[in-house]
């Protein structure tokens, strides 16, 4: 069981209605259960050097079937993640914005959003996961 692109392309249309909604353009990638990309889509106006990040939290998400939320803030110094960051050739990804996408109450894939601030990137992640 994983995620198709059909349900990469829903996912990234919720995700970005949201972002339009916010007036933020938006990364948006979604990832399989291999946490191998499915689909990306940078909108007009979203920044190129968030390309990479979006794809990395939607990794990241499915890596460790967590939010980058919640994993950067078990990752702060004396939290028991801490250092993290450095695992896996710099890939882990922990600000918010990547979220676990689940089926039938398994972690099949991952959807990962950068372009605005933390709080706009987690909110237009959870439309996006919302809409799996």
């Amino acid at each position: 069981m994983s995620v198709t692109l059909e349900d990469a392309r829903r996912v990234i249309a919720a995700a970005e209605a949201r972002a339009d909604e916010i007036g933020q353009p938006m990364n948006v990638a979604v990832v399989d259960a291999g946490g191998n990309l499915v689909a990306h889509e940078r909108q007009d106006g979203a920044w190129i050097g968030s390309v990479e990040i979006s794809i990395s939290k939607a990794w990241t998400s499915r890596a460790f079937d967590i939010s980058t939320k919640d994993l950067g803030d078990n990752s702060q110094p004396t939290q028991q993640f801490f250092g993290i960051h450095a695992t896996n050739h710099g890939r882990v990804a922990i600000f918010a914005g990547g979220v676990p996408l689940v089926r039938d109450g398994r972690v099949v894939g991952a959807v990962g959003v950068s372009g605005g601030s933390g709080e706009q990137d987690q909110t237009v992640a959870e439309a996006g996961a919302a809409a799996f």
